[in-house]
């Protein structure tokens, strides 16, 4: 299959809703209802847990054409295993808070439009990072943001959607202590002391922040950032900047591009992939290129 290549739609769907994510439940019937109305079959199953995605795929792979997939980022990390074992393509219904993979890959969060695009779109192969044995989409990253992820609750994700992003980072931000870190790539090592390490594979994560503003999902490489500031509040000066990708260049923001990285930290730190935490430093840091097809608008 070519990366653009185009094709009617496959008629049998499974459709995978997470009742927890923010409009799971409430978009459920809609959802069902558009598919079908767009000439799919479809086999539901609704799970409250997501772990339990892979296994489900899986047995449902003799028997399905693609897998649509209705949550947020979490929801949509969780499935990944079942996706790579399978190759079955991917359709996404972005019914989560940040909705970043969907962001980046221009999927309209409108339920319509995103179940249109599962209709009519393209095949569109895109990369995974891959950190410790841990697979992301978007983003993995140390520090800061696994501050945001410890304080940030379920309910204020529900209630206040990407304003909760905000509001909790405002919070930890002030609060922010440097560590210490050596990043490893090339054969080169660089030893630094920072507040956030972020290595992201597609363009957007945390809600709409961009990792650079030419990213993309299907590059074959990963983007490094690193914020080495001396107090917490350059932070906010740089907030602007950081939410559009523009900070390549600001003092205090170093950038890095390659296929490995490798982190290693004093004591162990927490890493956050897609929103949750799953693994900790020390920690390698790969991308596996163009291994999940994925439909995304013409």
């Amino acid at each position: 299959m070519t990366n653009d290549h185009l094709q009617l739609p496959p008629k049998t769907a499974l459709l995978l809703i997470n009742r927890k994510s923010r409009q799971g439940q409430e978009n459920l019937a809609e959802a069902i209802r558009q598919l079908k109305q767009l000439g799919f079959i479809v086999l539901e199953e609704l799970t409250e847990d997501p772990l339990k995605l892979p296994d489900i795929i899986r047995h449902y792979h003799h028997q399905v054409d693609l897998v649509i997939i209705g949550g947020g980022d979490g929801t949509l990390n969780a499935a990944i295993e079942g996706l790579l074992d399978t190759q079955l393509p991917l359709g996404i219904l972005p019914l989560g808070t940040a909705n970043d993979l969907a962001r980046t890959l221009n999927i309209p969060i409108a339920l319509p439009q995103a179940c249109q695009v599962i209709a009519t779109g393209r095949y569109h192969k895109i990369d995974l990072g891959l950190v410790n044995e841990q697979y992301f989409f978007n983003v993995a990253s140390c520090g800061l943001s696994v501050e945001i992820t410890q304080c940030l609750t379920k309910d204020a994700k529900r209630r206040w959607g990407i304003l909760a992003y905000l509001a909790t980072a405002l919070k930890v931000i002030w609060q922010a202590r440097p560590f210490r870190a050596e990043i490893r790539i090339n054969g080169e090592s660089i030893r630094i002391k920072t507040i956030q390490i972020a290595i992201g594979n597609g363009r957007h994560y945390g809600g709409g922040m961009t990792i650079f503003h030419d990213a993309t999902i299907d590059d074959k490489k990963l983007d490094l950032y690193s914020l080495e500031m001396r107090h917490w509040w350059h932070i906010l000066l740089i907030l602007p900047a950081l939410w559009q990708g523009r900070h390549t260049d600001l003092p205090g923001v170093r950038t890095l591009h390659g296929t490995e990285f490798e982190i290693y930290t004093r004591k162990s730190r927490s890493i956050n992939t897609d929103g949750e935490i799953t693994t900790s430093t020390p920690a390698t840091f790969r991308v596996i290129p163009q291994v999940i097809s994925v439909l995304v608008p013409r």
